[in-house]
């Protein structure tokens, strides 16, 4: 075989291309969450000055949600470095979910700033407490507003490029901050203008939708570590590769594991021709698995297979048949590995029966009882399957 032959049986330059760009999607979110240490530990320093210097319990908590924000970067840095561990024998497929832990240590924090913010406000609003604001502080404020923004913005764009929701929840994070610091401006003018201080009053409805931003993070960061349904696009697109292969005559029963962003393996079934001998069918299963590990960095770890009937006209018109049974029936949305022995009376398929369903087993069920009346002398092996990519 020639080298470049060699070359395309090899996996091996698709796993170190892969190596190299997690060590590069590491480096990123190190780098941005650095950046992000540095400007949070600066924005509190000036605004626990400002704090201080004007008796403003706003920008003295925005100053202290700062800090918070550094050390959710510092937790991003640590969790980034942990999920990177190679796999070993405890942890066979790697230590790619702690970046979620780490997203729901920060989104922990985000909800404890949330509820703290909001007890100081409500303090301040039984106690208040005159504010003595200035000019060189009010721009200070302002200069960290727009810092807020731009931060904000960048972090959860690197985080969205590189698919990290530590750093999503952390530019979710300093976007809100930006909004507490612009609160405390339009505070600080509504007192100058009308000598009325609301600046404890706004920051416990800002604090209200700081924790509702803690919630949602926390809540969605649970979800993926519970493991959510397949992701439908990522699905299809295995699909589509597998299926574009011209012996697979059908894709099935697709199962993604996740382990960590960009980390997923899973097992998938194809239907093939009776005629494909088992030297043809190894080598395409290879081919398949090198395939879908090289368009989609997917392993797939097993590949199933399913054998259609080419050699019997009876069995075809059956098998036609039993489409028309199944799919008269509502919510079942597949119905594939379909085969028949005539001599053994034996007729065996999988079907598909949609969440919608109000009673999945009893449409099961129903298909069954119907398939049997219509063949009463063959003995049915029915397995209800699961899409775990449903929309």
């Amino acid at each position: 075989m020639s080298e470049p032959a060699l070359q395309e049986m090899n996996p091996c330059p698709e796993t170190e291309t892969a190596g190299r760009n997690d060590m590069s999607r590491e480096k990123t979110i190190i780098r941005t969450s650095i950046i992000g240490i540095i400007a949070n530990v600066f924005l509190a320093a000036f605004k626990a000055v400002v704090g201080l210097m004007t008796n403003s319990i706003a920008i003295v908590l925005d100053a202290v949600n700062n800090i918070s924000d550094a050390g959710s970067s510092l937790i991003t840095i640590i969790g980034t470095k942990l999920a990177g561990k190679e796999p070993d024998k405890k942890h066979p497929f790697g230590y790619g979910r702690i970046e979620y832990l780490s997203a729901m240590i920060i989104s922990v924090i985000v909800l404890y700033a949330g509820v703290t913010s909001f007890v100081e406000s409500v303090k301040q609003i039984i106690h208040p407490e005159t504010p003595d604001y200035n000019t060189i502080s009010l721009i200070i404020v302002a200069v960290a507003v727009a810092v807020k923004i731009l931060l904000g913005r960048y972090v959860k764009g690197v985080g969205v490029r590189v698919n990290s929701d530590s750093l999503i929840n952390s530019g979710e994070d300093a976007t809100l901050d930006s909004i507490i610091s612009a609160s405390t401006l339009v505070a600080a003018g509504i007192f100058l203008v009308f000598h009325v201080s609301l600046e404890a009053w706004l920051g416990a409805v800002i604090s209200l939708v700081i924790i509702k931003s803690g919630i949602e993070m926390l809540r969605d960061t649970i979800s993926q570590i519970l493991g959510e349904k397949n992701d439908p696009d990522l699905a299809r697109s295995i699909k589509h590769t597998v299926t574009a292969f011209p012996d697979v005559k059908g894709a099935y029963d697709l199962v993604l594991n996740n382990y960590g962003p960009d980390a997923w393996n899973g097992s998938i079934h194809i239907e093939v021709l009776d005629t494909c001998s088992a030297a043809q069918l190894d080598q395409l299963i290879r081919n398949i698995q090198m395939e879908v590990y090289k368009q989609h960095h997917v392993i797939l770890t097993a590949i199933g297979v399913y054998s259609v009937n080419t050699k019997d006209e009876d069995v075809i018109e059956t098998q036609k048949k039993v489409r028309e049974i199944v799919f008269s029936h509502p919510y079942v949305k597949q119905m594939h590995g379909f085969y028949l022995v005539k001599d053994q009376r034996a007729m065996r398929f999988d079907i598909v029966v949609s969440f919608d369903a109000p009673d999945r087993r009893a449409v099961y069920a129903e298909v069954v009882s119907d398939v049997q009346k219509a063949f009463p002398d063959y003995s049915l092996q029915v397995a209800m399957d699961t899409d775990f990519a449903e929309e």
